[in-house]
């Protein structure tokens, strides 16, 4: 006699939570882009030496807002994954990787409160393992995807 419920029945779920968390991550993070200015982003892409700062500031801030759509509701996630990717490899290099892995540096606990370091490249690493997850694993149930028209092909999107 078994006691409790199949899991393989919640399995094809698993993706759901990744999309819903990735994908409003990469629309909260373009929308403080532009809400922040993209001329201040624009201007710490040169400050980091990034090539063509403003064309990279508004391509980043257009690949955060509309790639973190795709990946909330499933839509296109392989193919909207290399440019998330690239923009994150890009923030390990020229922002995170002196600051090491952990995102979460304790420096020291003051009367305001405890005091923090700034962030290592931990949560882009996160954000690059999830996106794999859910190319190579699929964009699971209720993905856009699966009315969808493939891109670069004929036919219909896969179903998970």
């Amino acid at each position: 006699m078994t006691i409790g419920f199949d899991v393989s029945t919640f399995r094809r779920w698993s993706a759901a939570p990744l999309r819903l968390i990735v994908g409003y991550g990469f629309i909260a993070h373009g929308y403080a882009k532009v809400a922040n200015g993209p001329d201040r982003f624009a201007a710490s892409l040169q400050g980091l030496g990034v090539p063509a700062p403003h064309l990279m500031a508004w391509a980043t801030i257009g690949f955060e807002l509309l790639g973190g759509l795709a990946v909330l509701i499933g839509a296109y996630i392989p193919l909207m994954s290399l440019p998330l990717t690239v923009i994150l490899l890009v923030a390990v290099v020229t922002v995170h990787l002196p600051n090491g892995f952990s995102s979460i540096k304790l420096r020291g606990v003051t009367a305001a409160g405890p005091q923090f370091g700034p962030p290592g490249y931990e949560t882009d690493l996160l954000y690059i393992a999830a996106l794999a997850t859910l190319v190579l694993g699929g964009s699971g149930p209720l993905a856009a995807d699966r009315w969808l028209p493939r891109v670069g092909g004929n036919g219909r999107a896969k179903s998970q």
